[in-house]
């Protein structure tokens, strides 16, 4: 994958957003989605993921397609309002201008081609979440998640927020940061919020799943997941921009998940290098042991911390 040569669009590590905190923001409705020219990469790698693992990166309950076909309509009627260079109307639908008649559809496995989810996911560089309210609280009805950050949606698949945010330190059922979280999934109405999330990972790959069970071997074992000695050359920041609206028909919420990968080393070319280093090595520095190994930093960290340090000198 080609990664860009300009500084990064966001920086949460910079302090703003701080890890393991609920952190939702007020979102300008015209910044909803993000588009760069790394689209067609994105929109790529999603429909190989169609084709050659459906059933890992889609999943939806029966009597969720009316909600699915909302969301395609309201990012539809926003990407050609916010960008027209991008998309433009035909006669099957929305279309990224300059991609092939059939990209949309055409040669998903799985039997859900006609999804409208899948479509609306074939158009963004977000991953798509469909929320639903019942007497267990929020589920996760309905989803396209290729770009996973450490979580399987087939687990997570039918289950309420409290039990999906079970294995995040302080999250679990009973917690807290829990009941806030629903009572924020329940007062949203019309306006939208964002919050940021992010890690470090070996690698620039988007799909990055992680089962339950191999995170729970993951902590016993705590492996490093930089085994060579350059780090500049396996790390990479990953940084997930999420936003929430409830949709104001169904009245289901969408959460969309937006992934920006880059190499660790691109901060040594960031007009704010030595801020946003120690920013960085100072939050990872007060991560607790629980944090560490949620995030799979454990036997890592201090070599990071290390690196970050000495991108922060003069």
């Amino acid at each position: 994958m080609s990664f860009r040569q300009t500084p990064p669009p966001h920086t949460p590590y910079d302090g703003s957003s701080k890890l393991f905190t609920i952190g939702l923001k007020p979102l300008d409705p015209d910044r909803w989605i993000e588009i760069d020219r790394r689209l067609l990469t994105y929109l790529a790698e999603k429909r190989r993921l169609y084709a050659e693992i459906p059933d890992r990166v889609f999943v939806e309950e029966e009597g969720t397609r009316e909600a699915q076909r909302e969301v395609l309509d309201l990012l539809g009627a926003h990407l050609v309002a916010k960008f027209p260079e991008v998309y433009q109307r035909s006669g099957t639908g929305l279309e990224v201008i300059g991609t092939p008649s059939n990209f949309h559809g055409d040669g998903i496995a799985g039997g859900f081609s006609n999804a409208p989810l899948v479509a609306a996911s074939l158009l963004v560089q977000e991953d798509l979440i469909l929320m639903r309210r019942d007497e267990s609280g929020w589920r996760l009805v309905a989803g396209s998640l290729c770009f996973p950050s450490s979580w399987s949606l087939i687990e997570k698949f039918g289950r309420p927020l409290q039990e999906i945010h079970a294995p995040v330190p302080g999250f679990g059922p009973g917690t807290r940061p829990a009941d806030l979280i629903n009572r924020m999934f329940d007062g949203l109405q019309g306006q939208a919020v964002e919050r940021y999330n992010w890690s470090i990972q070996s690698g620039d790959v988007l799909h990055h799943p992680l089962s339950d069970l191999e995170r729970i071997d993951r902590t016993t074992n705590r492996p490093s997941i930089f085994p060579g000695d350059d780090i500049d050359a396996q790390a990479f920041i990953r940084v997930e921009r999420q936003t929430l609206r409830k949709l104001p028909v169904s009245r289901d919420i969408l959460f969309t998940i937006r992934i920006h990968l880059d190499p660790l080393i691109v901060l040594a070319r960031h007009p704010d290098r030595a801020m946003l280093a120690a920013s960085f090595a100072d939050q990872l520095l007060a991560l607790d042991e629980a944090q560490l190994d949620y995030k799979g930093m454990t036997a890592d960290r201090d070599r990071l911390i290390a690196r970050l340090k000495a991108l922060a000198l003069p």
